[in-house]
């Protein structure tokens, strides 16, 4: 084989057999291999179906570049906004199997969206490759700061004395924190009243001015708020407790049964992948989620490494899916 200068670098970092087995198949005794042939000199692209500048747009810019390292060519973003995600997936779904278009999907997109979308143009479960899991993340229930209850346990009790006079916020109807809340009430048995915005950010602005008494949002949006003191955490939605709040306990730990909520990024691509270039994608991100300053910012952000298996990533989508479908059932996103 050529060597590139690229490699070498590889050489100085792991050493002549590390080089090798962190290139693997793709560059073995086959020489002119399926990923060789169809992208070797292109740049792949990591599909983002929200604007710029938002949470997932920002995460997958951290990320490329430690993916174009793994894989020794550019990585780039590239946003395909609209229908809560839906449209940068069908993108990826209708192009070329060659590992060049990566759905960086985040998870209302592949679980949410199919029941709260009228139209939704491809179905999740059986039109797209797993590839390779990213983060898992959490929210968070926030609440004003001049509430009368300043526990979950006094929250329950003031709903359910005071039933839905309780106002919570979120980020618009089928949101994953409009779910979030719906199934809160749910498993808490309490009535709360919806009040949809339109994004995150207002929402938040009105629990903090008394206008609504409560939101959920992920941990890395509402933890600037709670470090300045501008609103009360109660709550993580997840099952464990989150390693950016670790002093705050969870929903379960605190008597809500059956409920681990939370949401994840991962990699998706086309039907019809080679088990070439997919398993070339799916090493490359493992290895590109050890990088140690990659850990370090997003654990500070409030996520989870989740450096797992593409079967696990695929069960997982179908057992949100479902539970999903489970709240949504009866229920209206107009």
């Amino acid at each position: 084989m050529i060597l590139k200068p690229s490699h070498f670098s590889l050489f100085s970092r792991r050493g002549v057999l590390g080089a090798f087995g962190a290139l693997g198949l793709a560059l073995t005794l086959s020489g002119g291999t399926a990923w060789a042939q169809t992208t070797a000199g292109n740049t792949v692209k990591l599909i983002v179906g929200y604007a710029a500048g938002g949470p997932v747009d920002s995460s997958a810019r951290v990320f490329a570049p430690v993916l174009s390292r793994e894989l020794g060519q550019p990585v780039i973003v590239e946003n395909r906004p609209g229908a809560g995600g839906a449209v940068a997936g069908n993108s990826v779904v209708k192009a070329a199997p060659n590992g060049l278009e990566i759905f960086y999907a985040a998870s209302p997109t592949m679980t949410i969206s199919p029941h709260v979308l009228k139209a939704m143009a491809f179905d999740p479960l059986k039109d797209m490759t797993p590839l390779a899991t990213i983060l898992s993340y959490a929210n968070v229930l926030v609440i004003n700061q001049n509430q009368p209850f300043k526990t979950l346990p006094e929250l329950v009790a003031f709903a359910k004395a005071n039933p839905g006079k309780l106002a919570y916020g979120s980020a618009g109807m089928g949101a994953s924190n409009h779910l979030s809340g719906e199934l809160f009430a749910r498993r808490a048995g309490i009535n709360m009243t919806h009040v949809p915005y339109k994004g995150n950010a207002p929402a938040m602005t009105d629990v903090m001015g008394g206008q609504i008494q409560m939101m959920f949002d992920i941990v890395g949006g509402a933890k600037a708020y709670i470090d300045g003191g501008k609103v009360k955490p109660l709550a993580v939605t997840s099952k464990d407790r989150n390693p950016a709040l670790p002093q705050l306990p969870s929903m379960t730990e605190l008597g809500i049964r059956d409920y681990d909520v939370g949401g994840w990024y991962g990699l998706y691509g086309p039907l019809g992948m080679s088990a070439e270039v997919s398993q070339k994608i799916t090493a490359a991100t493992a290895r590109a989620l050890q990088d140690p300053e990659l850990n370090k910012r997003w654990v500070d952000q409030g996520y989870v490494i989740w450096n797992a298996k593409p079967a696990d990533l695929a069960e997982r989508m179908r057992r949100e899916h479902a539970l999903w479908a489970e709240v949504t059932k009866g229920m209206t996103f107009e």
